[in-house]
């Protein structure tokens, strides 16, 4: 971990050194700014803030291995090697600096260097240290020490796919396409060849000994029928037994770069921190900037952290000619759709959908996106072109029909809607979302109240937890007079989404229907706490709301013409 630097202000304080008062408080202001701005993912400021205080105290440590740490961040690596060279030269312990002066001689391929350096308790980690040591001594021309260290740490628990992908490439990037084909082709090499990039690679060894047709069989039974733009090319590259080189991992560089890619995914994965899977992106495009996934994973990132004109920026990088361009520019549009760029994000669609309009993907996104800013006509007339573009195998059919169907419900088309909905059932029959949209549409219609209960009750059997799932039940109970039980579900729901003004509002109704007048009315009044007035959108009708507190449910069904609650004979 990075050492913690200052605790506050006395902190600050204590380690400026003899100075005026105003000097000091200075200081603690632009390390205390600093410390705000990188809690919350703001690393530019961040990196501002700190640089300014290290600027009034150039001596102080923390503060340069706080400067540092925003600089990585930021992926300005090479802004930042003077001061991690120089807590290094003080010998100073600090993880941080040991990264980016790792990146460093790896960019500038001294690696001598980097055999010379001796783990210690700054050390990147073991297993990160031991394969850039590994690839290390590839880059000085030492493959027997490098296949020697690939195989020792092979041994260690947990180790042995990652290294021995490492290791398959350290081979191939050599010449040994053999050697690396045998490694990717043994069942028992863990995940040396299961990731996408390891089957890639595989595919690319084998490409270069000519055996197309098992490259071919490698693609079918890792992807089966999926396809992207990368996949095509590559299917077709095969077809045509074109001559197509090893561009992987060339060098010692770049394999550096894959141990630091290797490690960012892999925590990404398991959910193991955010900060150190963006730093090791940062490193991995440092040492490779072409590396395009590590600039996906890099922008999703700090998509995640809120820091979308950043994500942007990454998502930029990505050239209109790879075969990646469409994900960074989907991923463009998220950024921009959260930062409230709608028509920006409109338009990148658009553009998309010109170059790359044989994606389903592209229009069912600008669909997704009209659908947001009610413009329903649009979003139906995209999720047309989706589903026409989308094969009839494609596990993402039901999902278009689904977002199809909302568009048509939401526009006043009940007919087409339904339609819809019974289609992405008939391809996932078991679906909760699309069982419990159509079975509530159903309820707020007032038919088919029998069909419209199994389909609720099989959504909520798939998914209990879900609160919407469970207000539905609870709501098509009531519909059918069963008070009682509506009361349980509805009871539930208000646990699961204890300050939605539309649940809270139903269970007031229920209240109300089995006599709970007086927890009707609290009901009622919570569910207006919970509106915002200015959503004009919102489900809950605040109106509605204040009249059923004035007057009762009851006569409020009266004066809409609704058909009164049931009594005791009715039900």
């Amino acid at each position: 971990m990075f050492r913690n630097v200052f605790t506050g202000v006395a902190a600050l304080l204590l380690t400026v050194g003899p100075m005026s008062q105003v000097s000091a408080q200075s200081i603690a202001g632009a390390y205390l700014a600093g410390r705000h701005a990188a809690v919350n993912s703001d690393y530019l400021e961040a990196a501002r803030y700190y640089g300014d205080a290290l600027a009034r105290d150039p001596s102080n440590i923390e503060l340069m291995e706080s400067t540092i740490l925003s600089q990585l961040s930021l992926g300005q690596i090479g802004k930042a090697v003077t001061l991690a060279r120089f807590l290094e030269a003080k010998g100073q312990s600090s993880q941080v600096a040991r990264m980016v002066m790792t990146a460093e001689l790896a960019k500038t391929e001294d690696y001598a260097a980097l055999l010379e350096r001796e783990p210690d308790n700054s050390g990147i980690g073991p297993w990160v240290d031991g394969l850039v040591k590994a690839w290390s001594h590839m880059g000085a021309g030492d493959v027997t020490s490098a296949m020697a260290m690939f195989d020792g740490l092979s041994e260690e628990a947990g180790m042995r796919g990652f290294v021995l992908y490492h290791k398959a490439l350290a081979l191939a990037s050599v010449g040994d396409f053999e050697g690396a084909a045998a490694i990717f082709a043994d069942d028992g090499a863990g995940s040396a060849g299961q990731t996408r990039r390891g089957v890639l690679a595989h595919v690319e060894v084998l490409m270069q000994l000519d055996r197309h047709e098992d490259a071919l069989a490698v693609l079918r039974n890792s992807f089966g029928n999926a396809t992207d733009p990368e996949l095509d090319r590559l299917v077709a590259a095969l077809e045509a037994k074109e001559a197509i080189p090893f561009t992987h991992v060339r060098d010692a560089t770049a394999g550096i770069a894959e141990v630091f890619f290797t490690f960012a995914a892999v925590l990404k994965s398991e959910a193991a921190g955010d900060y150190y899977v963006l730093l090791y992106a940062r490193i991995a495009r440092y040492l490779r900037p072409d590396h395009v996934d590590a600039l996906l994973l890099t922008a999703s990132l700090l998509e995640e952290l809120g820091q979308n004109e950043l994500a942007i920026e990454e998502y930029k990088d990505v050239p209109a000619d790879d075969p990646a361009f469409h994900v960074a520019e989907l991923g463009r549009v998220d950024a921009l759709r959260q930062m409230g760029k709608q028509d920006q994000a409109v338009e990148v669609l658009e553009q998309l959908a010109r170059s790359h309009g044989d994606l389903a993907v592209v229009h069912s996104t600008l669909g997704d996106l009209l659908r947001a800013e009610d413009d329903f006509e649009g979003a139906i007339s995209a999720y047309d072109r989706a589903i026409e573009r989308a094969a009839e195998t494609a596990p993402v059919r039901w999902v278009l029909y689904y977002s199809r169907g909302i568009a048509y419900e939401r526009s006043g088309n009940e007919a087409a809607s339904e339609t819809d909905f019974r289609a992405a059932l008939a391809l996932n029959p078991e679906q909760p979302q699309v069982l419990n949209y159509l079975g509530y549409s159903m309820v707020e219609q007032k038919r088919n109240l029998d069909e419209a209960l199994d389909m609720i009750e099989r959504a909520v059997a798939a998914s209990p937890n879900s609160g919407y799932i469970v207000d539905s039940l609870g709501w098509v109970l009531y519909r059918l007079g069963r008070y009682e039980e509506a009361v349980v579900q509805m009871e539930r729901a208000v646990e699961l989404l204890a300050v939605d003004p539309v649940v809270n509002d139903h269970l007031g109704d229920v209240y109300w229907a089995v006599g709970r007048h007086r927890e009707a009315e609290f009901q009622w009044s919570r569910a207006l706490s919970f509106i915002d007035e200015e959503d004009t959108d919102g489900e809950a009708d605040p109106l509605r709301i204040r009249r059923k507190l004035e007057v009762g449910l009851d006569k409020v069904l009266e004066e809409e013409g609704a058909p009164p609650l049931k009594t005791g004979n009715d039900i």
